[in-house]
């Protein structure tokens, strides 16, 4: 491994461990989710998954929004093999790590909202790899505990 690898690795490594170790306000109260916005299915921006994952992932840069408390809402789209698609409207948190599921998308073409959402953490042992995928590469500015725009994010995404 050349120096600029250790170099990088360990910046990314200091920057990752200073978001995770930020302190929040308990008592911070979230903005209310609006109702999940449409997605278009043929706009997405795909995600880099591990090779086995068999799901395609994919957000649609229309549904980014930035809440005034940090969070970035989106739709995520997931297709698998046969072409059926199932989405989520989620929200993740860079200052704590955190991912919430607000709504899934039904095979009825409708959204079911979630009972009670709650905050889980972003990490390789969840059932939301594409959320951990996502804040990594475009949601989560490396070492910023908030996203700065929706047009950072697209571009972070596409490149």
């Amino acid at each position: 491994m050349n120096l600029e690898k250790i170099f990088w690795l360990g910046l990314t490594l200091v920057a990752f461990s200073a978001s995770a170790q930020v302190d929040t306000d308990p008592d911070l109260k979230e903005s209310e989710a609006p109702a999940p916005p449409a997605f278009n299915k043929d706009q997405l921006i795909p995600l880099d998954m591990p090779r086995y994952v068999t799901l395609r992932f994919g957000v649609d840069p229309a549904t980014l929004a930035i809440t005034p408390d940090g969070i970035v809402r989106y739709v995520m789209v997931a297709t698998n093999p046969t072409g059926s698609i199932s989405a989520m409207y989620e929200g993740i948190r860079c200052a704590t790590w955190e991912v919430k599921t607000y709504a899934r998308y039904t095979a009825n073409g409708q959204w079911s909202s979630v009972r009670d959402p709650q905050w889980q953490r972003l990490n390789d042992n969840q059932p939301s790899r594409h959320a951990l995928a996502l804040a990594k590469q475009g949601v989560c500015d490396s070492g910023s505990t908030n996203a700065h725009s929706v047009a950072a994010i697209v571009k972070a995404l596409k490149n």
